[in-house]
């Protein structure tokens, strides 16, 4: 048996049992008691994000922390449909392996985890046949849900990006889209042309309706292009607080804080730092 500093491992069925205990009204954590469907929901969307920012910050070693932190959100789920008789967390990893067997036939050909398919390339699972498959599987699946719309079962609580992300994919699934991306790209400039007659109206609360539009316009081009919009913001935000660091610390440097810079100065270093990224190898060698 594996060790952890000088013990047996864990398992899945100890982490069961801890929750089942935690949840216990009369020897479990009061706190733990009290949590309902509603109140893990924040929890389980910010132990997402902390999992997405130790993989963009290639932080490995804490992954099997921010990993389990969100494992044990199923598990916090899986203990209230256990104490209210409605699943447990065998059934969760039931349903899904179910699902992910019948939308893989082309790994699984018989839809049953012993079969296999011989040879299959990476360039076949990219063709738009099984693309089409999984796309119509799922289709299938929300139609055995009763939904009446394309855009049925995405997720309120997503980010704003992603969620309009997921609208405007369906919505270009059964054919509501431009033919490429010259027509998103002109969808930016229009939108963009209706907040700036809202401000030149002096209308500020149509101003911002319309930054709304101009914002679900771009993710539209994000999506034409294939880039995903939560990433895409994500990358700008991290080059952006880099280079606003480096202002800060070349400010610094001079005796100033950005307070007390003006607008020329702090340009000034957000240039410099614009070089840098360029030419990393050239500005060190200056340094």
């Amino acid at each position: 048996m594996s060790l952890t500093n000088a013990r047996p491992r864990y398992s899945l069925d100890d982490l069961l049992e801890l929750m089942a205990v935690l949840r216990d009204p009369q020897y479990g954590c009061p706190w733990d008691v009290r949590q309902q469907w509603d109140t893990i929901v924040p929890h389980t969307i910010e132990e997402a994000y902390e999992v997405a920012d130790a993989i963009e910050r290639r932080a490995f070693e804490e992954l099997p922390g921010e990993l389990g932190d969100l494992l044990f959100q199923v598990v916090y789920y899986s203990r209230f449909g256990v104490e209210e008789g409605r699943f447990d967390f065998h059934d969760v990893v039931d349903t899904l392996t179910a699902k992910m067997l019948a939308r893989h036939p082309h790994v699984f050909p018989d839809g049953t985890l012993g079969s296999r398919r011989t040879g299959v390339s990476a360039a076949e699972v990219e063709t738009a046949q099984i693309h089409s498959h999984w796309e119509a599987r799922k289709a299938s699946e929300r139609e055995n849900r009763a939904a009446i719309s394309a855009l049925d079962d995405v997720p309120l609580a997503l980010p704003a990006l992603s969620r309009a992300n997921k609208l405007s994919k369906r919505a270009a699934r059964v054919g509501f889209d431009w033919p490429d991306t010259r027509g998103a790209i002109a969808k930016i400039r229009e939108e963009l042309a209706e907040v700036e007659a809202a401000l030149a109206a002096n209308d500020d609360a149509h101003a911002r309706e319309e930054v709304g539009d101009l914002l679900f316009a771009a993710v539209n081009l994000a999506r034409r292009l294939k880039a995903d919009p939560e990433h895409s913001l994500r990358a700008t935000n991290n080059k952006f607080e880099r280079r606003f660091r480096h202002v800060e610390r070349r400010l610094a440097e001079e005796g100033h804080a950005p307070g007390s810079a003006s607008l020329e100065e702090m340009d000034r270093h957000w240039e410099d730092a614009k070089r840098r990224e360029r030419n990393p190898t050239e500005e060190s060698l200056n340094e």
